[in-house]
């Protein structure tokens, strides 16, 4: 039965939990406890809703990769092309390196089980290395592809991990808790970010590195943080907190700044998943006046601005080019579905189409901004990991 609002947005784009894979699902209000906040910081509006002028031409798929193809009984829509799975019914891609070479994320096996993929044009989808016997999740990847990180499930509980060929399976511990989720991964490796509970059960931001160890970066006030994503130099760290009044706000966090509330488009609260390069272009979502999820890009100049929808009144932003030009995510559609989306100030946002079916989500995206990759519905209803490229 079809819902009146699939809420895919309260599901972010790390959720890879079995049931969030079949079926949308709402905001965990527990984990995530909502409220009246002021505006804070600049808000605008870019580009109008739905926007496709000097839309991105999709290009052919690469070997390892199907449709789109003329030959089709039904065409595959926008040029998504399927990554496959690695023998079960579905499959989420979560990341991809810099030049768009190597795609990461996680698939269900011919048994049932839960793993971690590396995907290559040459290759195809193989679970990684030292990962085959293990329950995983991948959320980002360094820009040569060679690193790894997410969560794996351990005897002690899931634990943050970074992987590389050469060096296997690091687990990255805990802030004292039981529990802790990597989230993403500087350029070189070197940094990784995410979240970890405390010994007293709270969970907070991370930042990790090999000689420091795992750093508590801290909230705005209240007892949760999350680092969602770090800059290619691993100095700044963007995701959530909780401040004082227990709202949740996105947040940008230095060395020397410590964390900046990023404010909200108007309404009770924001999140942050994706940041450039620099660190001077964060994106993710925020209420706005009416109390909508609404992508933004936030600059230090422009502040927080509104990047539209696809004629529906919902958005999220989950990734973001190296220079910030480029953000990708879902957003609503006029009928009720949801699609995956590719924004830019001049073409503003281009539904990327499915498999096939009626939704999918765009969570990653190249250094340059050309390759996507996320999930979308084939058309029988089951999520694929696919990958969309363009020259432009």
């Amino acid at each position: 039965m079809k819902e009146t609002r699939k809420e895919i947005i309260g599901m972010t784009p790390l959720d890879t939990s079995a049931r969030a894979l079949r079926a949308p699902r709402l905001i965990d209000r527990a984990r995530r406890p909502l409220g009246m906040a002021a505006v804070i910081g600049t808000i605008t509006l870019l580009s109008s809703v739905g926007a496709t002028a000097q839309a991105a031409k999709p290009l052919p798929c690469l070997p390892n990769s199907s449709g789109p193809t003329t030959s089709a009984p039904t065409p595959y829509p926008g040029g998504m092309c399927n990554l496959g799975t690695l023998g079960g019914d579905w499959s989420v891609a979560r990341a991809v390196s810099a030049d768009g070479a190597v795609v990461v994320g996680e698939a269900k096996t011919s048994v049932g089980n839960e793993r971690a993929f590396r995907w290559t044009k040459d290759e195809g989808m193989q679970v990684l290395e030292g990962l085959s016997g293990i329950s995983s999740e991948v959320r980002a990847i360094s820009a040569d592809g060679a690193v790894v990180v997410g969560r794996a499930k351990t005897t002690y509980g899931d634990r943050a991990f970074r992987w590389s060929k050469d060096s296997g399976l690091q687990n990255l511990g805990t802030l004292g808790g039981k529990y802790s989720d990597a989230r993403s991964v500087s350029a070189d490796g070197a940094v990784v970010v995410g979240w970890a509970y405390t010994s007293v059960g709270n969970q907070r931001a991370f930042r990790w590195t090999k000689d420091g160890g795992m750093q508590d970066l801290g909230t705005l006030g209240g007892k949760y943080s999350e680092a969602n994503a770090v800059s290619a130099d691993g100095t700044v760290v963007v995701g959530e907190s909780l401040i004082s009044n227990n709202l949740i706000r996105a947040f940008r966090w230095t060395k020397d700044g410590g964390m900046q509330d990023l404010g909200t488009l108007g309404g009770k609260h924001s999140r942050a998943y994706g940041v450039s390069a620099d660190g001077s272009v964060v994106v993710g979502y925020a209420l706005n006046f009416n109390g909508r999820e609404r992508a933004f890009r936030w600059t230090e100049d422009g502040g927080m601005q509104d990047l539209g929808a696809l004629g529906g009144d919902y958005s999220m932003a989950y990734g973001v080019s190296a220079d910030g030009t480029v953000v990708v995510g879902v957003a609503y559609t006029s009928d009720g579905n949801y699609r995956a989306f590719r924004w830019t100030k001049d073409g503003g946002m281009q539904d990327l189409g499915t498999l096939g079916g009626e939704s999918s989500v765009a969570v990653g995206v190249s250094a340059d901004g050309t390759v996507v990759v996320g999930y979308a519905e084939n058309f029988i209803g089951n999520w694929r990991a696919f990958i969309w490229r363009t020259q432009n």
